[in-house]
C-alpha cells in the first residue's frame, strides 16, 4: 500500500505545479512552459539519487547493455521523454484556450488511456472493481472540471487538444513503468534512475530546440526565475511521487487515485486564483472519493 502516500503527494506538487504553469503560460509560448517543467529538475533528481544511495550504500548500480532488455529499456526512456514533452505543451495550450479547471480535467483522461491501454497492450490486469473505480473517476473529473458544458461550451479544438494530452501522459506512464521494471532493482531505486534519465533527456531535448529555434524564449525563463523555479521544484517532487507509485501498481489504479489532483486543482482555483465553485463540485468531490475506495480495495 505504499504507492498511496506516494500517488496522494504526487497529485497535490502536480496541482501547484500545474498553477504554477498557468500563470506562467500567460507570457510565454507552450514550449518555453514546457521547457520550465525540466529545467531544474535534472539536479533535483541527481541529489534524490544520490540521496537513496547514500542511504543504502550497498545498492547495485544499474547495468545498460547492448542487448534486446537494453535497447527496449532505451526505447521506453526516449518514448516516455518525448510524450510527456509532447502531453505538457498541449496542456499548457488547453490553459490559454480554456480556463484552468478545464484544461486539467479534459488532461486528466490519462486514467481512463492507461487502462485501456494497459489492457491491451501491457499486460495489466485490472478487477471489476478496479474498472469501477476507473469510469467513477472519469465521471468525477468532469463534474469537477465543468465538462458537463462540452457540448455547448467547449470547442472541437480544445476537446482534441485534451484527448491527445490525455493519451499522452497516458503513454508516458506506461512506458516510465515498464522502464523501471526492467532495470529491476530495488524499490525506489528503479524508479529514481528511471526519473534522471527522463529528465535529463527532456532537459537536453527542449533546451537545444529552443536555442536554435527560439533564443529569445530561453530569456523568457531567465527573466522569470521565482515562476520557473516554482514549476520546476514542484514537477520534480510530483514526478518522485508518479514515478515511485507506478513502480509499484499499475498505472491505471495510480492514475485514477491520482485524481484527486482534481480536488487540490479546485482548492487552489477557489482561494489561489479566486475562481468560484459551481454546485455540481460536492458530487464531483463524492464521486473521487468512491473512485479511490474503489482503486484501493482493488
Amino acid at each position: 500500500m505504499l504507492w498511496i502516500p506516494f500517488t496522494l503527494f504526487a497529485a497535490f506538487m502536480q496541482a501547484w505545479r500545474n498553477a504554477f504553469q498557468k500563470q506562467l503560460s500567460q507570457d510565454l509560448g507552450a514550449t518555453s512552459v514546457t521547457l520550465a517543467r525540466f529545467i531544474l529538475a535534472g539536479p533535483i533528481a541527481a541529489l534524490y539519487l544520490w540521496g537513496l544511495y547514500y542511504w543504502q550504500p550497498s545498492q547495485p548500480l544499474p547495468h545498460f547493455t547492448q542487448t534486446h532488455t537494453g535497447y527496449l529499456f532505451a526505447a521506453y526512456i526516449i518514448g516516455a521523454a518525448v510524450c510527456q514533452i509532447a502531453a505538457t505543451a498541449l496542456m499548457v495550450r488547453l490553459f490559454q484556450l480554456r480556463n484552468y479547471a478545464v484544461g486539467v480535467g479534459l488532461a486528466k483522461s490519462e486514467a481512463i488511456w492507461a487502462a485501456i491501454l494497459g489492457v491491451a497492450f501491457f499486460g495489466t490486469l485490472l478487477s471489476p472493481l478496479g474498472w469501477l473505480g476507473v469510469v467513477i473517476g472519469s465521471l468525477a473529473v468532469g463534474l469537477l472540471s465543468g465538462l458537463r458544458h462540452v457540448t455547448a461550451h467547449v470547442s472541437p479544438k480544445t476537446l482534441i487538444l485534451g484527448v491527445a494530452s490525455g493519451l499522452s501522459f497516458a503513454l508516458t506512464s506506461l512506458w516510465v513503468r515498464e522502464a523501471s521494471l526492467l532495470l529491476a532493482l530495488d524499490f525506489p531505486f528503479s524508479a529514481a534512475w528511471v526519473l534522471l534519465l527522463v529528465i535529463s533527456l527532456q532537459t537536453l531535448l527542449l533546451v537545444s530546440w529552443l536555442g536554435i529555434r527560439d533564443p529569445a524564449s530561453l530569456t523568457g525563463l531567465i527573466k522569470r526565475p521565482t515562476l520557473t523555479a516554482l514549476v520546476s521544484i514542484t514537477s520534480c517532487l510530483g514526478s518522485i511521487g508518479w514515478f515511485s507509485a507506478m513502480s509499484l501498481e499499475s498505472v491505471a489504479l495510480v492514475k485514477t487515485l491520482g485524481q484527486i489532483e482534481v480536488l487540490f486543482t479546485l482548492l487552489i482555483s477557489t482561494y489561489y486564483f479566486k475562481v468560484k465553485l459551481a454546485r455540481q463540485d460536492k458530487w464531483g468531490l463524492a464521486l473521487i472519493v468512491l473512485a479511490a475506495l474503489c482503486v484501493m480495495w482493488a
